[in-house]
């Protein structure tokens, strides 16, 4: 039948693979501010960060980075995303960003702490989380 393959998987649960890929492509611009959005959900977590017009710059996701299915959303991998997103910026040579927040996943403050360990100032975090008015209408009673 033939020998079974064994993949063996790395203790921290990212592929190193994956994230030399993802730091491959340097920013070619160099900027002192910018704005950093992350948007972190139950299932997955995406940064990015843009210019202060709005361009953007560089984006990492958990699934690009090689984590899959219930780790995507968690903080362990926000917090690699932000590193990978970190390193692009500082070789871009960002010095002030301003956070803007959108979602209500466990990887919002861990991919913030983060990022600022990179030595770039934070000037504000703004939450843009959206909130419904009234939600959908309830189902009616059941009838017996």
């Amino acid at each position: 039948m033939g020998k079974k393959r064994i993949v063996k998987n790395n203790q921290s649960g990212l592929d190193n693979a994956l994230k030399a890929r993802a730091l491959s492509k340097f920013l070619k611009k160099k900027i002192l501010e910018g704005v950093l959005y992350v948007e972190s959900t139950y299932n997955n977590t995406k940064l990015t960060l843009t210019d202060k017009a709005g361009n953007v710059l560089a984006w990492s996701t958990s699934g690009s980075l090689g984590f899959k299915g219930a780790k995507k959303g968690t903080p362990f991998a926000a917090q690699k995303i932000a590193e990978v997103l970190g390193e692009k910026a500082q070789g871009a040579g960002l010095k002030t960003v301003s956070v803007i927040v959108k979602g209500v996943g466990s990887g919002r403050e861990a991919a913030i702490r983060s990022f600022s360990m990179f030595g770039i100032d934070i000037i504000s975090i703004n939450d843009q989380t959206p909130v419904p008015h009234n939600g959908p209408k309830p189902k009616k009673p059941r009838r017996v």
